[in-house]
């Protein structure tokens, strides 16, 4: 059963874009190709769709179509841009944002001529692998010590591509420059191996070489959208050095005879009951980017149709989806329109996160480490077809009163930013808000939406 959309109540004055869920529970996001930010708070009840604005610093320089992620320390990492200044001219610089003083910094770059619209992945470690559009290069960032380090070449550029982190901490990315060929990077050995090939190419060609979103699922599979009206799904190996190997997915439907849906360059994002909703739309003549996008919630076997926002008229690859720590997706498309999904269905328990040890006696301003299972959910959750990305693979801290005021707390400092970790003990740092009143509150771990059984904690 397909979920249900509703516009967010206080609608953005500006023509919102890219998302990223910040550890304190709050969203940002860009006023498409500006400099400017905008910063989404829930209600006092938790509830995003009733939730604020507010201004927060703009950043240094415009750009449109980016790399982007959230870092384990909390922090944003954004580089490059296909457009800068409303010219089209790959600009090459990057710049992270700190949310605690709410500044901005340049920071160093690969030394590359272009950034553009790579793709990146934040590895398990914490560094930041990032794609060469121009040729076969990849480079790693480390945000401790603001360096960059050259790491192994890839088979073909990563132009147009997207990249997955996989449970076992390789790096998946359909080549788009050679389809159906796929690779993954293998982050223990800093090299590129093979990972099979796709049953058909998935990526448009008689237009562009663009592709859809590529996200893992609870499973352990990765399904592939893509470009072209076809799907895959990936199977990976018990050793992260061979192939595995890939099988056809349910194609999109025809929106005219021989005329395929179509999502090249799109968002997606793997619901908390495991299903990815994914989005395609129509492509007159077989030839341009889709428009008037159609929804789909793709269940393991089937894309079952549900409905579409009110705000997907335009081209599909303006959308941009962020799953919230409700389990609720965000979605935007370079309007001053925003609207909410809610889905049905609930995660299976082994997904959930899972506390083992914390503290039971907190005081407003400090901040406590806390230890458990599954912090980082069992995917990135969140993917587009190459830029645009603004994965969730990160804990969450949630309070909730006895009132049933619903307060998130900082977190930072996590031991991990792997997927899937299973049984693994893992622990990340979070900061009770100085405004915080005293009182009893239930104190839960939320990853990917999925929230962990509450424990109960006194603020005094």
């Amino acid at each position: 059963m397909p979920g249900t959309w509703q516009p967010i109540a206080n609608q953005p004055a500006f023509n919102a874009s890219t998302m990223l869920l910040l550890t304190d529970g709050t969203v940002m996001c860009q006023d498409s190709g500006a400099t400017d930010w905008w910063r989404l708070t829930p209600d006092e009840w938790g509830d995003y769709a009733n939730g604020t604005w507010s201004p927060l610093a703009p950043m240094t320089d415009s750009r449109l179509y980016y790399a982007s992620a959230v870092l384990a320390d909390g922090r944003v990492f954004v580089a490059g841009g296909e457009y800068h200044n409303g010219s089209q001219n790959d600009w090459n610089r990057a710049e992270i944002y700190n949310p605690v003083p709410n500044t901005w910094h340049l920071i160093s770059t690969p030394g590359w001529t272009h950034i553009g619209d790579a793709p990146c992945c934040v590895l398990p470690d914490g560094r930041v692998l990032l794609g060469s559009i121009d040729d076969i290069r990849t480079a790693l960032y480390n945000p401790k010590t603001d360096t960059w380090t050259a790491t192994g070449n890839k088979a073909d550029p990563s132009s147009e591509e997207g990249f997955t982190l996989l449970p076992d901490g390789t790096v998946l990315a359909p080549e788009n420059s050679d389809p159906p060929s796929a690779e993954k990077y293998l982050s223990s050995a800093g090299t590129w191996v093979s990972a099979g090939q796709t049953p058909q190419s998935l990526v448009e060609s008689n237009f562009s070489i663009e592709i859809g979103p590529c996200l893992l699922r609870p499973d352990g599979t990765a399904f592939q959208v893509g470009g072209n009206g076809h799907t895959a799904v990936y199977h990976p190996d018990h050793d992260p050095a061979t192939p595995g190997y890939w099988v056809e997915g349910p194609d999109f439907p025809d929106s005219s005879p021989g005329q395929p849906l179509k999502a090249n360059d799109a968002p997606g994002c793997v619901l908390p009951n495991g299903h990815v909703l994914c989005v395609a739309g129509t492509a007159p003549n077989n030839g341009g980017f889709a428009v008037n996008g159609q929804f789909f919630e793709f269940d393991g076997k089937l894309l079952d149709p549900a409905p579409a926002p009110g705000n997907a008229g335009g081209e599909v690859f303006t959308g941009r989806m962020l799953l919230l720590p409700t389990g609720q997706v965000l979605f935007s498309a370079g309007s001053p329109a925003m609207e909410i999904y809610t889905p049905v269905g609930e995660a299976d328990d082994e997904w959930r996160p899972r506390i083992t040890e914390h503290h039971r006696d907190l005081e407003p301003g400090h901040s406590y480490e806390i230890h458990g299972e599954r912090f980082n959910g069992m995917t990135q959750a969140v993917a587009y077809g190459d830029d645009a990305t603004m994965a969730t693979n990160y804990p969450i801290v949630r309070l909730v009163s006895e009132d049933g005021h619903v307060h998130y707390c900082r977190t930072h400092g996590h031991s991990t930013m792997a997927v899937a970790t299973r049984r693994r003990r893992v622990h990340t740092r979070f900061t009770v808000p100085n405004s915080l009143p005293h009182g009893r509150y239930d104190l839960r771990v939320v990853a990917n939406g999925i929230a962990s059984a509450e424990v109960e904690v006194r603020v005094g």
